[in-house]
């Protein structure tokens, strides 16, 4: 059936037909208010050492306080914090990726029907990065999964409650697991001295981590489980504190203590590098009415999974779509360089995309300042007609970056990653092998 066109009712030029709910494009800009701070929101184990770590402001992610600032603007804010990460090491409170847990005997069976990947292929001590969809191949989340046992899965999850939908999906009780949060809370350690670094916290076993390998280990006597992923595309390691409401502390005080020799720094979890290495924010690049083939993500569905699984059937057909040339999307998501004043901050808007012909037709979701490339970067939604590589648009930027005040800058559609990855993703293997495509 013919879904009636529905354009957003304050930029009727974005094409938001195929969405229920549009993003909202309406550019309001910087809002001066301040956070309230209660329990209905909850503080993590690390909450109170990022505070007293220097923290100025924080968000909200995953219904948890989420610290997203430490260098103030006066001491080179976020971009002071970037170079820390490009240059050196820095420790990120992550504790807002919440942990779930999916344990008992059929726990393969279970993680095998909510993702899109081949859980089977995980083994044990192993991690890949996911998604999740619903029926219609709506993206729900895109965790790290961690499995620690044949009979144990942990979600590391973006900001989505995934927890109450796979407890829903196991309603009635299909599977014989118990799927829960549990106490542990992530730390990240990430850039180029990380390893180095960790190598002194934890012992040499760590260099011979491979890329998603898990190591159970011990920092400060507490027990965690360390990782070699992150959230920046330097290298890093994610640090899974067990009990962490009652070890919090120690594993802190003691990766800071090492870190010290290291000029290891306590910083916000890093937008801009993340956007220069290709990798996505839910909620922001994406959200359950984005399918994974309108935001390179294909290769999350594989053709040749045996196991049936949720959204298969949707995202099947949509991919048959797209191969037979019939776009079934409104919008494409598509990495831009553009011109413009350096963007230094977060974005408090997504800032709109024009065509050629000056007409509005988009929306930037993640931008900012490269300094490796000496330009703005971008995440953005085109139509599909515009996602080919060296496609040509226009960008309206807030004047505080807008060459001239009122005018659009030029953009055009890049090459994503923007800068390379210490570890190339999928995506990125299989274009240097020459075979990307809808897989």
């Amino acid at each position: 059936m013919t879904q009636q066109k529905r354009n957003h009712p304050n930029v009727p030029g974005v094409d938001q037909s195929d969405r229920h709910v549009p993003f909202n494009l309406r550019q309001s800009g910087p809002t001066p208010v301040q956070m309230l701070i209660s329990t209905r929101v909850r503080k993590s184990p690390f909450w109170h050492l990022s505070v007293e770590a220097g923290v100025w402001r924080a968000t909200v992610y995953n219904r948890m306080y989420h610290p997203r600032g430490y260098a103030r603007p006066e001491d080179g804010g976020a971009m002071a914090e970037y170079r820390s990460l490009v240059h050196g090491v820095t420790l990120w409170n992550v504790a807002v990726e919440r942990q779930i847990r999916v344990k008992g005997p059929d726990a393969e069976s279970f993680v095998n029907t909510v993702i899109t990947r081949d859980a089977t292929r995980i083994r044990p001590m192993h991690g890949k990065y996911c998604i999740l969809c619903n029926d219609r191949g709506g993206i729900l989340n895109d965790p790290v999964l961690l499995r620690l046992a044949e009979d144990e899965f942990w979600f590391s999850i973006s900001d989505s409650d995934l927890m109450l939908w796979l407890q829903g999906v196991n309603t009635p009780r299909r599977w014989e697991v118990e799927i829960d949060e549990i106490d542990v809370a992530p730390l990240q350690i990430q850039g180029p001295l990380s390893e180095d670094m960790m190598a002194d916290v934890v012992g040499d076993e760590v260099r011979e981590i491979p890329y998603y390998g898990l190591l159970e280990t011990e920092i400060g006597g507490c027990p965690v489980v360390v990782s070699q992923t992150g959230f920046s595309g330097e290298k890093g390691y994610e640090v899974y504190v067990r009990n962490a409401h009652e070890t919090a502390e120690r594993v802190w005080y003691a990766l800071r203590g090492v870190g010290a020799r290291y000029g290891l720094r306590v910083i916000a979890p890093a937008h801009h590098r993340r956007i220069a290495a290709g990798i996505l924010s839910w909620g922001q690049d994406m959200d359950a009415e984005t399918s994974p083939f309108q935001v390179n993500l294909a290769y999350q569905v594989p053709r040749k999974k045996k196991a049936d699984y949720i959204g298969r059937e949707a995202l099947e057909e949509q991919r048959a779509r797209i191969e037979a040339g019939d776009y079934p999307f409104a919008l494409k998501l598509v990495g831009l360089k553009m011109g413009g004043k350096p963007i230094t901050d977060y974005a408090p808007d997504f800032w709109l995309i024009r065509n050629p012909a000056g007409e509005r037709c988009g929306f930037v979701t993640s931008p900012w300042w490269s300094p490796e490339l000496e330009t703005n970067i971008a995440l953005g939604y085109v139509p599909w007609d515009l996602s080919e590589i060296g496609s040509a648009v226009e960008v309206e930027l807030p004047e505080v970056y807008a060459e001239q005040p009122g005018r659009p800058v030029p953009a055009t559609v890049s090459e994503v990653p923007f800068v390379a990855s210490a570890h190339p993703s999928a995506r990125e293997q299989a274009r240097a092998r020459g075979k990307e495509s809808l897989e």
